[in-house]
């Protein structure tokens, strides 16, 4: 492995309450499920739990409520040997928490998330981690907490020359040039098609939208693709990475699992090709599991499929 490396992550802790059923329910209509989970969650809990369990340092800044379920933050912080230094709390709302259907047949989700505390992060809270910022390899963001939290990140990240991955997921409004010196811009298919007004469904299509979102000043784009693998292109140089075969249980926190694996293949200074191949990999492995930041894989996991599917020593 090469050197350890250093995140730091801004985003959301999200409470995932998940229900499993053999099929999605109509509108109006009971479907009985087998089995019910309560855990953590967030698209910034769940990518920093990929990058901690993929060999990285990580620093995580987020917010949660004074509530019962702000408990199982700490409780996966502590289980985890993640920092708990900037992990502020409030009064004034609940912690975030997600309504997650995950359909047993095909392993796809559909997911209602109230942000709650996350919405309340503050640009000085971000600020009280400068020290983190300026020592770290690279800072990864979603859009699942405030946008003055995410700016303040990116600010802080060009003032000390620092690598940016952002995953700009939940898809909204964004502020004006959000996504200007961006070094890599990680969406999904559905994301890209609301950012960039092309709807992705082929290679063709992605290739489209990636030149679309590069005139927002990204300078790397990266659409995840399903199983279909992830498509790059920086404008001159343009690939679709395969995935892997794997047998999907439960498609929730795959997105997550991808570009926790991303930061930390960049980190470390791999090419984009390995890098998207590492990131495949570990999300590859945590469809095959049920949960989000339980069903992360460990190093060990990503690099044998690593060198079992593309043929990649680690």
């Amino acid at each position: 492995m090469a050197k350890k490396c250093k995140v730091v992550v801004v985003g959301s802790f999200i409470v995932d309450i998940t229900g499993f059923a053999h099929r999605f329910p109509k509108d109006g209509e009971t479907v009985i499920g087998s089995a019910i989970k309560i855990g953590p969650g967030g698209k910034g809990s769940n990518q920093a739990t990929a990058i901690s369990r993929a060999g990285a340092d990580v620093v995580m800044v987020t917010k949660i409520g004074s509530d019962v379920l702000s408990n199982i933050a700490h409780e996966h912080y502590a289980a985890e040997g993640m920092s708990r230094k900037y992990i502020y709390k409030t009064d004034e709302v609940p912690t975030g928490t997600a309504f997650i259907e995950v359909n047993e047949t095909t392993g796809e989700n559909r997911i209602i998330a109230v942000k709650g505390a996350n919405e309340l992060l503050t640009a000085e809270e971000v600020a009280a981690a400068e020290q983190e910022i300026a020592s770290c390899d690279a800072v990864l963001a979603q859009l699942e907490t405030s946008d003055e939290a995410v700016v303040e990140l990116f600010r802080l990240a060009r003032k000390h020359g620092k690598l940016i991955v952002l995953n700009p997921a939940p898809y909204q409004p964004v502020p004006q040039g959000l996504f200007e010196g961006v070094d890599y811009l990680t969406p999904n298919e559905t994301e890209a098609e609301y950012y960039s007004g092309i709807a992705v469904n082929t290679t063709e299509d992605a290739e489209r939208a990636a030149e679309k979102l590069l005139e927002l000043g990204a300078k790397n784009i990266i659409i995840t693709l399903g199983k279909k693998g992830a498509f790059f292109s920086d404008g001159k140089t343009k690939m679709l990475v395969p995935t892997t075969d794997l047998k999907a249980v439960d498609t929730t926190g795959a997105g997550d699992a991808f570009n926790g694996g991303l930061a930390v293949a960049l980190s470390e200074g791999m090419d984009i090709e390995r890098a998207i191949r590492f990131a495949n990999c570990t999300a590859s492995i945590s469809v095959t599991r049920k949960g989000t930041s339980p069903a992360m894989p460990y190093r060990h996991e990503i690099d044998e499929l690593l060198a079992s599917y593309y043929g990649e020593k680690a």
